[in-house]
């Protein structure tokens, strides 16, 4: 694999989309990258796993959640955002014969599309759906103090509010799975370093806020590395990447959630929310140089949904579907912060500044991580021995 340099032309993979806008990016002598080469050497045990492995590892499973669930109003949580992969996934649970709770985390930035999926799903399927809803002022002022820190990750501020709602809801109610939509297939390629953040790291997020006087939470539900610990060892609550337990394929799913609960499609992943959809398709473009389309695209061609042709003709279009969508986005966007329209342009030319100038726990989660593989390679050593 060639090293990567600052100095180094364009280049674009032979095989995905990914390209020199990350990195850390290499290629070999057929100019393939390191990131689909990865994702196939970690993934493919999942994304080609025996149809009948896959079938008995998925009646295993729901047998041991029905068994911690018993006699509990809920069995297992379902973590909802509108979007495809979580309605799949709560759709695949309740075919199971599961009893979920949907936990949808609303941070003031839900599309009423999403809002729609969501209460059509809920209602159909007949379950029952929890919302966190976050103060808004609340929010708006941690979102300016991302803005105002110029760090990359934005979202992070509904990721770990997610996290955290989710595990709060198995733990209050003693449920131990928390099953995901996320999955192998269709995200499963690992995220350049550079273009998001530790999602656990609290400290951070409470680092950054204090740059603005923000000294505690009221409503938002931030969630750390020590708290993870808790939940994970202590209350023993799993995190499940639910759709790796079944053949998954986006394009098929979408079509099932629109014919069955007249699920209305997002034009790309994740923007069944306003502010992701803005962040993703202007926000990381214009002030960060990243297309997370790239990555996506690149995931569903290794994983056979997609050929590379189809992915480049949908890069050849800007994120936004059209021009007119775009405007209306910024306008809202600004209405909704209270900016101006020169606030938006000044914020998008400034240069960029890296989460860990500011206190982080990342260095803490990387420790126990190598400490906690450590330990999970003996006990493999020592089961070898005994045998």
């Amino acid at each position: 694999m060639e090293t990567v340099t600052k100095t180094r032309s364009y280049q674009m993979c032979t095989r995905c989309v990914m390209d020199t806008s990350a990195p850390d990016i290499a290629f070999d002598e057929n100019g393939i990258c390191n990131y689909c080469t990865d994702f196939l050497s970690k993934s493919s045990n999942i994304l080609h796993k025996d149809a009948f492995q896959r079938h008995c590892e998925r009646e295993s499973l729901v047998e041991r959640i029905k068994r911690h669930g018993k006699n509990k109003p809920y069995d297992c949580i379902v973590g909802v955002s509108g979007g495809v992969d979580s309605s799949t996934a709560l759709v695949y649970a309740t075919q199971l014969g599961l009893r979920p709770l949907a936990v949808h985390m609303d941070n003031g930035w839900d599309s009423e599309l999403a809002q729609n999926n969501i209460t059509n799903l809920v209602r159909s399927l007949g379950v029952d759906l929890f919302t966190h809803v976050i103060d808004w002022d609340e929010y708006r002022n941690l979102m300016q103090a991302f803005f105002n820190a110029d760090v990359i990750d934005v979202e992070l501020l509904y990721d770990n509010a997610m996290l955290a709602v989710n595990y709060q809801q198995a733990a209050k109610y003693g449920i131990h799975y928390i099953l995901a939509g996320t999955n192998q297939s269709t995200e499963g390629m690992r995220i350049p370093s550079t273009w998001n953040w530790f999602k656990w790291d609290k400290r951070n997020i409470i680092a950054i806020a204090r740059q603005e006087g923000i000294v505690s939470f009221k409503t938002f539900p931030a969630v750390g590395t020590l708290d993870f610990i808790w939940y994970t060892f202590v209350r023993r609550i799993k995190w499940i990447s639910f759709l790796d337990y079944f053949e998954y394929n986006k394009f098929d799913a979408l079509r099932m959630l629109q014919r069955d609960f007249g699920f209305k499609p997002y034009p790309y992943k994740h923007y069944e929310s306003i502010f992701t959809r803005f962040y993703q398709g202007y926000i990381l473009p214009e002030k960060f140089g990243v297309d997370k389309r790239r990555l996506h695209l690149s995931t569903l061609i290794i994983s056979n949904q997609m050929s590379r042709g189809e992915a480049l003709e949908i890069l050849e279009d800007p994120p936004y579907p059209s021009v007119r969508a775009l405007e209306e986005d910024k306008r809202y966007f600004v209405k909704k912060m209270g900016w101006s329209t020169d606030q938006l342009e000044k914020y998008i030319i400034r240069p960029e500044r890296p989460h860990d100038s500011f206190p982080s726990e990342k260095l803490l989660w990387d420790s126990l991580y190598r400490f906690w593989s450590t330990i999970k390679g003996i006990n493999r050593i020592q089961k070898f021995l005994e045998k």
